[in-house]
């Protein structure tokens, strides 16, 4: 002890325990970096937060025209707007999250080098930012399915369960690419990729029925085809049948990410403030 007091040393604790139990502490941290990007996004825009409309607008206007006018595709008997924005939504919610997740750690490398804290919840409010422009957009579906006349099953109270699904499902793989991007700055040009080929091979535009039965469970290896799926289903009820096996594959798959990204980042995590 020296003349100035006892001397306090703030360092990271191994414990898996212990640092679960960080993580709850630091929750008031999570709210101030969800809620500094969420200002960050929307500071001195005419429109506010409303722009997280627009790229649900976009694509909706693109993929009625393409696949609902002129490809025709089938819709179950359910308005193909209704159908295309209930993939949308999800869609939108995973990616927007996996892109800002997997950018987080080097966009907050400052804070990272001076304080400890667990890292997690950088990625972590990734999701959570992301999840407030998914809530914007849904309240346009909710508008649109008005319009339509659109009366929601029973089964849109499982709504919730995909929607956290979906972002259980950003956050498996966000964690695993932001702790890869701080040591490989190539995969900053690789998730966009990622994310652009996604939107086409996963059933954001169109119905995963039209996949022949033989290969829907293939198709399911994508584990947001399960997560859309449900989503539509719980939207659109009968309209959207549910393919259980392929919601089962899914789950299997996004649990499986979600560990193995934990265990890597817990691995890398000491080495982020050297490296970043």
């Amino acid at each position: 002890m020296n003349s100035l007091g006892p001397e306090l040393i703030i360092e990271p604790n191994g414990r898996s325990v212990q640092y679960w139990q960080d993580l709850w502490r630091y929750r008031d941290l999570l709210f101030f970096l969800s809620w500094r990007d969420i200002l960050v996004r929307y500071k001195q825009t005419v429109f506010g937060i409303s722009w997280a409309l627009l790229p649900s607008l976009m694509t909706l206007s693109v993929f009625t025209v393409v696949f609902g006018k002129l490809a025709r595709f089938p819709s179950g008997g359910a308005p193909y707007p209704i159908l295309v924005l209930a993939g949308i939504l999800p869609w939108n919610l995973f990616s927007g999250a996996l892109s800002q997740g997997g950018q987080s750690l080097v966009s907050n490398s400052q804070l990272i080098s001076k304080i400890y804290f667990p890292r997690i919840i950088i990625p972590l409010s990734a999701v959570v930012v992301s999840l407030v422009d998914f809530l914007v957009s849904f309240c346009f579906l909710l508008v649109l399915m008005v319009w339509f006349h659109w009366m929601p099953p029973r089964a849109m109270v499982m709504l919730p369960l995909f929607v956290l699904l979906a972002m259980v499902a950003a956050f498996a793989a966000g964690i695993g690419l932001s702790a890869l991007n701080v040591k490989y700055r190539d995969f900053r040009y690789l998730v966009p990729m990622i994310v652009q080929l996604g939107v086409y091979i996963s059933p954001v535009g169109f119905s995963s029925g039209m996949v022949p039965a033989r290969w829907r469970l293939l198709y399911s290896l994508n584990p947001m085809v399960g997560v859309i799926d449900g989503f539509r289903w719980a939207i659109l009820g009968t309209s959207s049948p549910l393919y259980v096996p392929g919601l089962v594959l899914s789950l299997l798959l996004v649990t499986l990410v979600l560990i193995v990204g934990i265990r890597y980042f817990r691995q890398v995590e000491d080495t982020f403030a050297d490296v970043i």
